[in-house]
């Protein structure tokens, strides 16, 4: 009898979950687990997270006192609330775990340095070390930047928001330890765009994420490639064989029930002999290739703003719950 697919894309692939939920985790059990504000915003409302989240809230009360604005006290908190999810995480899965830099500071190099170093504190204090812990940043010119910089502090980075080849570049140039390409964006650009619908290798975000899956492997570049945001499980067959694939626990157990052969797509040895041109991405070549990828514009200010947008309703509803648990204790 066939093993399913998840089993047999297991052997080739890097399996990570794309969730903040611990019990999908605890289902399916990766080998890492990335998450973003939209996962933490998710998770952070289902009742049976409440304690860590208003735990997280009264310690960040209790550092910056009772004189500070909740507001003040949210932003705190978002930042602590990723990282508990991030050490619930790390109970689980017996790799790493992606902690999103605030998507706000996506265009300030400094800002991003600084609360990365933040964050890894954070871990260390926890007793975690480096080497289970990645950086989440926005493939600006500016995250890349940043990340140059902390993978030469060996605190290693994983870029999101990736949609173009010259993004892709950069962050191999940069030494950055993973790129996270998003296939389900590009197709839904695509799809807007031109009124196609596509299937199976057609698809433009697998299309994408190969292009930038052989450049690497073609020219030796140690950062490894990871599909994420995908739309269906046609998608991760045709990157069967990519380094990691980030999944939702929806296509997760969709692979899990769906018994087929899984041919390899994806293969180092392959992209070693195609010919593929070298491109040397500087500054105005990164902006000169941004501006022409109406796709790479397009989805990557979108993704920024989605992000920024789920951080503040996520802060909005931690200063409603602060208010909350301060009225009760009142009492």
């Amino acid at each position: 009898m066939s093993k399913n697919l998840l089993e047999q894309l297991r052997t080739m692939t890097v399996v990570v979950a794309d969730t903040g939920d611990i019990a999908a985790m605890e289902k399916f059990r990766p080998q890492d687990a990335t998450t973003n504000p939209s996962l933490i915003t998710a998770a952070a409302q289902l009742p049976q997270y409440q304690s860590i989240v208003d735990g997280v809230l009264l310690d960040a009360r209790k550092e910056l006192g009772d004189a500070a604005e909740e507001s003040k006290v949210a932003n705190l908190a978002f930042r602590r609330l990723a990282i508990a999810f991030g050490k619930k995480i790390l109970a689980i899965v017996p790799g790493r775990v992606s902690t999103e830099v605030d998507a706000r500071l996506s265009f300030n190099t400094e800002a991003t340095i600084q609360q990365a170093h933040e964050i890894i504190a954070e871990y260390d204090h926890a007793g975690i070390g480096r080497d289970r812990v990645l950086i989440k940043i926005a493939s600006t010119w500016e995250g890349i930047r940043a990340a140059e910089v902390l993978e030469k502090e060996g605190i290693h980075c994983n870029l999101t928001l990736l949609f173009g080849l010259h993004q892709a570049i950069a962050c191999a140039e940069a030494k950055v330890t993973l790129v996270s390409p998003f296939v389900g964006r590009i197709l839904d650009w695509y799809k807007k765009d031109t009124g196609k619908d596509y299937v199976g290798a057609d698809d433009p975000g697998v299309h994408s994420v190969t292009a930038v899956y052989n450049y690497y492997k073609k020219f030796g570049y140690k950062t490894q490639v990871m599909g994420a945001s995908f739309r269906n499980i046609s998608e991760i067959c045709e990157l069967a064989g990519c380094d990691l694939l980030t999944i939702s626990p929806q296509l997760l157990a969709e692979l899990e029930s769906t018994t087929a052969e899984l041919p390899r797509k994806l293969d180092p040895a392959k992209a070693s002999g195609m010919a593929i041109e070298k491109i040397t991405v500087d500054r105005a070549t990164f902006d000169r290739m941004h501006a022409a990828d109406r796709m790479a514009t397009d989805k990557l200010k979108e993704g920024i703003e989605g992000f920024s947008a789920a951080l503040e309703k996520l802060e909005t509803l931690l200063a409603k719950r602060l208010a909350e648990l301060e009225s009760v204790a009142a009492k």
